[in-house]
């Protein structure tokens, strides 16, 4: 859920959305209905007759698409990316405020688009708006072994590789045994520390 002091944050939704459908792809259309209630869809547009079993397919679909570019590191290539998203599911963004938000870019579902069409055209969106803020890719997938959570990078300081401090110091951690298991096979042994003084 985006924090009420940051406002409204599609980013923060697509992140969530994307996430959640990498760790179960086949997230019930239920939990997706919680999920998008969570970052302040209407409940009326999220009744079992609007946002139907197809509509929750097409979601977790264009979810998936959506995680190919979180998980570009390249800015070229995650431009190109956008931009054909752009180019497919192009659609007029405008600004609204609702529901106690302030205002903010909002990309609606058209009646033939749906669901899907309207998270691929939202998420190309805000991941624009943060490439041209930022400079940079300021997003990622954990590049710990076993982890690829998607992630939001937008703070100070250089690109994160990592989802979290744990994962960073679990992966340094595991570099650090790599190296030692492989000077202890080339017969250097284990590295001393000098003697304290």
């Amino acid at each position: 859920m985006s924090d009420s002091r940051d406002g409204f944050s599609a980013a923060r939704r697509l992140i969530d959305l994307a996430e959640a459908v990498r760790a179960d792809p086949e997230l019930p259309r239920a939990a997706l209905a919680e999920l998008l209630a969570g970052h302040g869809e209407r409940p009326a547009d999220l009744t079992p007759e609007a946002f139907t079993e197809a509509g929750a397919a097409a979601l977790r679909a264009a979810a998936r698409r959506m995680g190919a570019v979180l998980g570009e590191s390249d800015e070229d290539r995650a431009a190109e990316a956008l931009n054909a998203l752009f180019a497919e599911y192009g659609t007029r963004p405008r600004l609204t405020r609702h529901d106690g938000h302030p205002w903010h870019l909002h990309v609606d579902r058209g009646d033939e688009g749906g669901w899907g069409d309207w998270f691929l055209a939202s998420g190309a969106l805000a991941l624009a708006q943060l490439l041209t803020e930022y400079g940079r890719i300021a997003w990622g997938a954990c590049a710990a072994a076993g982890c690829g959570r998607f992630f939001l990078a937008t703070g100070p300081g250089s690109t994160r590789r990592y989802c979290s401090g744990s994962c960073a110091t679990r992966e340094r951690v595991a570099a650090h045994r790599r190296r030692r298991r492989e000077g202890e096979r080339e017969g250097r042994g284990p590295r001393e520390l000098p003697a304290a003084t």
